[in-house]
C-alpha cells in the first residue's frame, strides 16, 4: 500500500494574494466549485482545480525566519532564464544564482512570503525534448 499526496501546504500570513503568485506560476486553478477569497483562511489550487494541488493556509505565526526544509524545484517550458525574469515581474526576488558559464545550473528564488523555490533548466536545454 502507497499514500498519494493531496496537496502541498503553505503555511502564510496572506493565503489568498500568494495563491495568486503561485496560480501564476504553475497554471494551477482554484476550484470552480469552492473559488478562494481574500477572507478565506484556505486558499486552494491545483491542476484544473484538482489534486494534487497547493494549500495556502492563514496562519499568525509572523513572517517566515528560518530557510524551507522542502521547497519546489520548477522546470519552464521556456528557457531558465526567461522563467526567471517572468517571475520577477510576477514579485518573486532573486536568492542565489547558481548558473554557470556552460549554460548549466539553476536560480534560487523567494515567492512573496520567502518561500525558497529553484527554477533549472528546461528539458530542451537539457537536451531532453
Amino acid at each position: 500500500m502507497v499514500a498519494k499526496i493531496g496537496q502541498v501546504t503553505f503555511d502564510c500570513q496572506d493565503g489568498y494574494a500568494l495563491s495568486k503568485f503561485w496560480e501564476q506560476v504553475t497554471g494551477y486553478t482554484e476550484s470552480p466549485e469552492y473559488p478562494n477569497a481574500p477572507e478565506d483562511e484556505e486558499n486552494f489550487i491545483g491542476p484544473d482545480g484538482g489534486h494534487p494541488g497547493l494549500l495556502f493556509i492563514n496562519v499568525p505565526d509572523g513572517p517566515k525566519r528560518v530557510k524551507n526544509r522542502l521547497h519546489f524545484d520548477l522546470v519552464p517550458e521556456t528557457t531558465r532564464d526567461e522563467e526567471v525574469e517572468r517571475l520577477l515581474g510576477l514579485g518573486a526576488t532573486l536568492h542565489e544564482d547558481h548558473r554557470k558559464e556552460d549554460g548549466t545550473g539553476w536560480v534560487t528564488m523567494l515567492d512573496p512570503e520567502g518561500n525558497e523555490f529553484c527554477v533549472e533548466r528546461s528539458e530542451a536545454e537539457r537536451g531532453r525534448h
